[in-house]
């Protein structure tokens, strides 16, 4: 359970995280959402929608340097604390392999996948809707969760069974 609730501690953080700076998460995220939109929408051009595409690699990029130096503001990685942290802790990044499988099957396959329940004239809005929802949400959520898993390691030191927290570092 100890390994578990170190997976949950990432949750937590990245939705605290969310919470505090979702103006700009959330803001960022939105030009990812209106490029799909148009993209899938059919109503962006070849050219024009290629180029959108590198735009949104670029904020995506934005996105996840900005979160991580928010993130680690006044810490410092320590990269081989993280590699004996990922030794210790194997167990807890199992159990975000299995949260993040089952968060996928949900709001990608899931999802995705309910469109085919609708008729066909509606399915591409559907999806181009879905993912319009998805950029802001799942997908910059899934981000602050990713650099949570690394700031947990890199950054944290959590106390052994029965040990007492003092001195043990700043938590997720």
């Amino acid at each position: 359970m100890r390994e578990l609730s170190l997976a949950l501690d990432v949750l937590r953080w990245a939705a605290g995280f969310y919470l505090r700076h979702w103006r700009w998460v959330a803001g960022l995220s939105l030009v990812a959402s209106v490029q799909r939109l148009a993209v899938v929408g059919g109503w962006l051009p070849p050219g024009p929608a290629l180029a959108s595409e590198v735009l949104v690699a670029g904020v995506r990029i934005a996105l996840v340097v900005l979160v991580w130096r928010v993130a680690l503001r006044g810490e410092r990685p320590d990269w081989p604390g993280a590699r004996a942290f990922a030794r210790r802790h194997w167990p807890s990044l199992g159990w975000h392999l299995v949260l993040m499988s089952a968060a996928a099957l949900v709001f990608d396959v899931g999802l995705e996948a309910a469109g085919a329940l609708l008729p066909e004239a509606w399915r591409q809005t559907y999806l181009a809707v879905l993912l319009f929802a998805k950029n802001p949400t799942v997908i910059a959520f899934t981000v602050l969760w990713w650099v949570g898993v690394v700031r947990q390691a890199a950054v944290s030191r959590p106390v052994p069974a029965g040990a007492t927290p003092s001195g043990s570092g700043p938590r997720p």
